[in-house]
């Protein structure tokens, strides 16, 4: 039988000890994965989103995809971490999607996906029309309205609204533009959503009644089936100062 020098057998504790802090190491290591995320661009979509995507695109954390109608109802969403669906018209977004491609985006949050919806993008995702994709357990309030106007707005965050967008105060100034009034709807088959942030002062032009859009829902986050729902009212990528905000929430549906 062949034997080990001495040598080589006081290195093998070392070897081994080695090893193991390595592995364990290793492990503590968070994924340096970038999170993968598809933009709806299709009909009823802003021209705005060019500033959207140049935006995401400074974040190296991030992997970027424009995707149509045609590529969500061909299946395409498979191979991403999040959804975000921008400003524009909800039902022209919808229109776009044709019921089989929101039937697409219901299946991919359902399966553990994320969605992020911005002013459009959160009246698509509510409870509250035949063409939406009741994701989100909110309804829109004075509907009749919804072109009340467009300005700044100050936005109220909670505490939990503060921490996961990393604000260092409870009240930012946001660019609103004719974003839904979000409040529960009450649907059973739907997890109820948290709200982070309220509107705290309104527009109320063309008509708009006074007083109805303040305390609304601004900022929601919430959950269906494995995957998480985040919806902005207000426009924080197109407010300076703010615009990280889009990142957080990407970074919170994801699970990061």
């Amino acid at each position: 039988m062949k034997r080990l020098c001495p040598l080589a057998i006081g290195l093998i504790p070392l070897l081994l000890s080695a090893n193991t802090a390595g592995a364990a190491d290793d492990a503590s290591v968070p994924s340096t994965k970038p999170i993968r995320v598809a933009v709806f661009q299709d009909a009823g979509v802003s021209e705005k989103v060019a500033g959207l995507i140049e935006l995401l695109n400074t974040y190296s954390d991030l992997q970027v995809t424009k995707l149509d109608g045609n590529d969500i109802r061909g299946g395409k969403l498979a191979a991403f971490d999040v959804v975000l669906v921008p400003g524009g018209s909800g039902s022209k977004e919808a229109a776009a999607l044709e019921e089989s491609g929101r039937n697409e985006i219901r299946s991919f949050v359902e399966r553990g996906g994320g969605y992020l919806g911005i002013c459009a993008g959160a009246y698509l995702a509510s409870a509250d029309y035949d063409w939406s994709l009741h994701i989100l357990d909110a309804k829109v309030l004075d509907r009749a309205h919804w072109a009340r106007g467009v300005g700044d707005v100050e936005v109220s965050l909670t505490e939990a609204g503060q921490k996961l967008l990393g604000a260092d105060r409870d009240r930012e100034t946001i660019l609103y533009w004719q974003g839904p009034l979000l409040a529960p709807a009450g649907k059973t088959e739907i997890p109820d959503y948290e709200t982070l942030g309220t509107f705290a002062t309104e527009i109320a032009k063309n008509g708009a009644p006074k007083g109805v859009m303040p305390d609304t829902t601004a900022i929601a986050r919430g959950s269906f089936g494995a995957g998480r729902v985040f919806c902005f009212s207000p426009h924080p990528e197109r407010t300076p100062g703010v615009q990280s905000q889009v990142l957080k929430a990407i970074q919170w549906a994801a699970g990061r």
